[in-house]
């Protein structure tokens, strides 16, 4: 390899590739590295230190059992969760069906038209909520108060108001009622069942809301929605929750599929992803992402949201929950949860302890004097966390692993009262209220009713991964997005009882094995980036963008220096940075690019001192964007911070960094760091994603805080994610990552990404130009090849079909038309093997002959290999083939694609079609006749 490059070592090649003024000049001190195995033991002895107790402390999470046949499938599955966000969508047929499955499980339980494809968690969710309301209003008002009812759990409060506050958006937590929609109200939040557990008809609320010209979002429990009556049949105007009691572990707080859902009305603005219904390009049905949400970021500070990485594979595990259990099963558990918190009532009402609400789901509020502090200490010694407000007052709530002997042990706990009369009414059948109960249907669709054995549902989860392509098929070539290895002994323990069973608001004394693992990776973090400070909280690197923001708006306020609004993004920049940045109330400047790709120095020196008085922040992504490391970086974040403004560095591209430099040695404040990108959790088809930040001592005292759990810095920003430690049960894979490595290891990562980049630029530059090197002709981890001389030459060859055409060659495409349209970016990672390069670099050059043929005009200019692609089987096998190649040509390009053949499902896809029939969930039944 290093022959074809043209180098004499890899350190050489470090040399050319990486500018010398901000080269590391020690190793790492970071632990040895460590075998597979001795690593899995001593991770059994930190998970020894958690005690899982049974939780009853609800707040949005609660204990579920994962079905085995899906546990095995999906969770504990490469094929499901090492495949990348389904932009390519003729090779992601079965995940997107299975997010199809998902938004009609929402869809149909909320009662609303349509529903995205997962959010991050139900707090996100609800903001996000608030924000979608705000932009539908009627153009011209001038309404910003949000109701935000006080019965609402108070981690989604708190995110929330972190989000309000920065677009000029005033939250009142206040008792809504109907008299409380004013003038100024644009919209209001309600929980339902409440924070509480209390269940309480929103009809006249809602019904007050709209008359006023307000809005409202209903924040709801799915398991919770088969008995009662819909939000949506109370004509809310949007429905979010967690999905997480539909078999996805608890984890400490995540990762969780939130939902979303909403009118059609609102479908363009709606936050995320939607997945819809189109045809391919011989009408039969495929699916794809709809609408703008197929990239919304794109669209830059103009966005409806920064959302980046969804939990796609928690929805998938939620949808295939809903798909196993069916109606009736779902139904069957509510019923048996509810039927055992109704018992269980009426036990603690025999024993003097007043039940609050009358009306409950699953969720049980308990008074009595001096009740906690009489309670609490007993519940602990027998194993049981439930859950004390401030008030003295008790709350228990059951979940779908409870059983009769739960019930007995929680009774026990609260018999040493004095028997009295309480205030339940025992001889009632159960707490839900007559006018609230569920009588609409629900998930009808074939698909909710066919797989009841395990049999069956094995076969269906199969049929579907075997559509999709995934690290388990061959190497994932995404410029920006880091598709490497994901360890299974990295993954092994996140399924552990002692990792996954743990609620996140559990008390302190119980989760010491996490404790030593966040202090470890924040370290550990710390040591890689040169910083001072790291939050492992925001649950995803666009949600790490902006709780570094926010950290520095906090900084800047705190100096008196309010008015510091604008950040400086390159034209380069990726498309979250500026919608990032819209989202924490600043104002975006574009700075220009020199044509080599680096940052315009001279218009940086220009615009910073034309907005120094007001200059919040640089966002600058190292290297860069167009995978070069930019040799005057110090002398660009230098210009910055003499002008006031605070230097953020997205570390999207940190995979070529570890090691060699970091943020620290650039001269960023703080910085972002995609763990599903360099570090190792995989993407999960779209999530799950974490984007912890780091920063410079500076600004540690900003890191966000939480409501529930004491963290953050003394002068803590609101939350950014539900949980304290956003999905903390997957930062034990980037924990393993950098045990099993250590910082030798992590370094010699770092080299062979960069080599591997090196060595396909090396091949491929003889067939395709490569838009950015550095003056030495080298590339950081990735590359741009530039498809745009084809377009004008070769009939019309873009960039489209040759992603579609590596389809038929058995890979997933390289990043399309991102940073520079009508190119790909390519980035190997340091995970694939010299021979896989090969096959991969063999196809492109493969390709580039067929764009030869158009372009010699020995192939037709339209009806080619290349704008026909991909070559499903189907069309492969079928009696007519009318085209001037030959089948073996469409199927079998080269010999390696004999021996290992991916059969695309569907053939190219008509976008167009689907965004004008527009079907975001399950399609009729008569249209699956064939």
């Amino acid at each position: 390899m290093l022959r074809t490059i043209g180098v004499a070592s890899l350190d050489a090649l470090m040399d050319e590739a990486i500018p010398p003024s901000i080269r590391l000049q020690a190793p790492l001190r970071l632990p040895d590295g460590t075998s597979e195995s001795e690593y899995l033991e001593s991770l059994r002895a930190i998970a020894a230190k958690n005690r899982v107790c049974k939780s009853y402390i609800g707040m949005g999470y609660y204990d579920c059992v994962t079905p085995a046949v899906i546990l095995r499938n999906i969770l504990e599955n490469p094929g499901w969760y090492t495949p990348y966000t389904p932009y390519q969508a003729e090779i992601a047929q079965g995940r997107l069906e299975s997010l199809l499955n998902f938004q009609t499980v929402v869809s149909d339980l909320t009662g609303m038209e349509i529903a995205t494809a997962s959010l991050l968690d139900e707090a996100t969710a609800a903001a996000e909520a608030m924000t979608m309301l705000h932009r539908v209003q009627p153009r011209g008002s001038t309404r910003n108060v949000f109701l935000v009812s006080r019965k609402t759990f108070p981690q989604t409060i708190d995110v929330i108001r972190g989000r309000a506050e920065p677009l000029g958006l005033e939250v009142r937590v206040t008792d809504v009622r109907p008299n409380a929609f004013g003038g100024d109200v644009f919209g209001a939040l309600l929980q339902y069942p409440d924070d509480e557990g209390a269940i309480v008809d929103l009809r006249s609320l809602i019904k007050a809301a709209h008359d006023a010209g307000a809005r409202v979002a209903v924040a709801s429990d799915l398991l919770a929605l088969t008995l009662l009556m819909p939000p949506g049949e109370m004509d809310a105007d949007v429905v979010v929750g967690s999905s997480q009691r539909f078999g996805v572990p608890m984890g400490f707080g995540g990762p969780h599929a939130a939902f979303f859902a909403t009118r059609e009305a609102f479908v363009r603005q709606a936050p995320g992803r939607i997945i819809g219904v189109s045809v391919d390009a011989h009408a039969q049905r495929a699916y794809r992402m709809t609408l703008q949400t197929r990239e919304q970021h794109i669209r830059r500070e103009k966005a409806t949201s920064n959302i980046c990485t969804a939990q796609a594979l928690l929805a998938n595990i939620a949808a295939m929950y809903a798909v196993y259990h069916g109606p009736d099963g779902l139904t069957g558990i509510a019923r048996r949860i509810h039927a055992l918190a109704h018992r269980l009532a009426i036990e603690l009402d025999a024993h003097g302890v007043s039940v609050v609400h009358p009306h409950f789901f699953d969720t049980l509020c308990l008074t009595g004097r001096g009740l906690a502090e009489r309670v609490r200490p007993l519940a602990l010694r027998a194993g049981l966390n439930f859950r004390y407000f401030d008030d003295g007052r008790v709350g228990i709530a059951l979940d779908e692993t409870t059983t009769d002997a739960d019930v007995a042990a929680i009774a026990e706990v609260f018999s040493t009262s004095d028997r009295a009369t309480g205030s339940h009414a025992a001889d009632s059948e159960d707490a839900l209220p007559s006018s609230l109960r569920r009588t609409s249907t629900f998930l009808t669709h074939p698909v909710f009713n066919t797989h009841r054995s395990e049999s069956e549902m094995m076969r269906y989860i199969r049929s579907l991964e075997r559509k999709d392509i995934g690290l388990d098929t061959s190497m994932i070539p995404l410029g920006s997005c880091t598709m490497k290895l994901n360890a299974a002994a990295e993954m092994i323990p996140i399924t552990w009882p002692r990792f996954s069973e743990l609620h996140p608001f559990a008390p302190a004394e119980q989760w010491a094995g996490y404790r030593q693992i966040f202090d470890e990776l924040e370290a550990a973090l710390k040591e890689i980036t040169g910083l001072a400070a790291v939050s492992l909280q925001p649950n995803s690197g666009a949600q790490g963008e902006l709780a570094g923001l926010m950290a520095i708006r906090a900084y800047h306020r705190d100096r008196g220096e309010a008015t510091r609004d604008v950040v400086l993004i390159p034209a380069s920049a990726h498309g979250t940075n500026p919608a990032s940045a819209t989202m924490a109330g600043m104002r975006v400047v574009v700075v220009a690019c020199e044509a080599n790709g680096n940052v315009d120095v001279e218009d940086l020196k220009r615009k910073a001192a034309e907005h120094a008085p007001k200059l919040a922040a640089l966002m600058l992504t190292y290297p860069s964007t167009y995978g070069v490391f930019e040799e005057a970086v110090r002398e660009v974040c230098e210009i910055v911070h003499a002008h006031g403004g605070q230097v953020y560095m997205d570390g999207a591209n940190m995979n070529a960094q570890v090691g060699l430099t970091s943020p620290a040695a650039i001269g960023a404040d703080v910085c972002h760091l995609n763990l599903h990108k360099t570090f190792a959790i995989p993407h999960g088809g779209g999530g799950p994603g974490m984007g912890p930040i780091a920063v410079a001592s500076h600004l540690a005292p900003y890191l966000p805080g939480h409501p529930v759990v004491k963290i953050g810095g003394g002068r803590a920003i609101s939350a950014i994610a539900a949980a304290p430690w956003g999905s903390a049960g997957i930062l034990l894979i980037s924990y393993g990552y950098i045990r099993m490595l250590g910082g030798d290891g992590t370094t010699e990562a770092t080299k062979y990404a960069i080599l591997n980049a090196n060595y396909i630029k090396a091949r491929l530059e003889p067939h395709y130009d490569v838009l950015f090197a550095n003056h030495n002709g080298r590339v950081a981890h990735e590359m741009i090849f530039d498809l745009r001389p084809f377009k004008n030459r070769a009939g019309a060859i873009d960039e489209q079909d040759v992603a579609k055409r590596l389809m038929d060659y058995g890979f997933h495409a390289p990043t399309v038309s991102f940073p520079v349209a009508g190119t790909m970016m390519i980035e190997p990672t340091e995970s694939e093997p010299k021979a896989e390069l090969d096959r991969f670099c063999d196809a492109l050059i493969a390709i580039r002959a067929e764009i030869q043929q158009v372009v010699d005009g020995k192939a037709d200019a339209k009806d080619n290999v290349l704008k026909n692609a991909p070559h499903p089987a189907a069309e492969v096998v079928a009696t007519d083939w009318s085209h001037p190649y030959t089948r073996e040509q469409a199927a079998f390009p080269l010999p390696f694609v004999r021996l290992h053949k991916f059969w695309p499902p569907v053939a190219r896809i008509d976008n167009p079609y689907g965004d004008r029939n527009l079907i975001c969930v399950c399609p009729p039944t008569d249209t699956y006749a064939t």
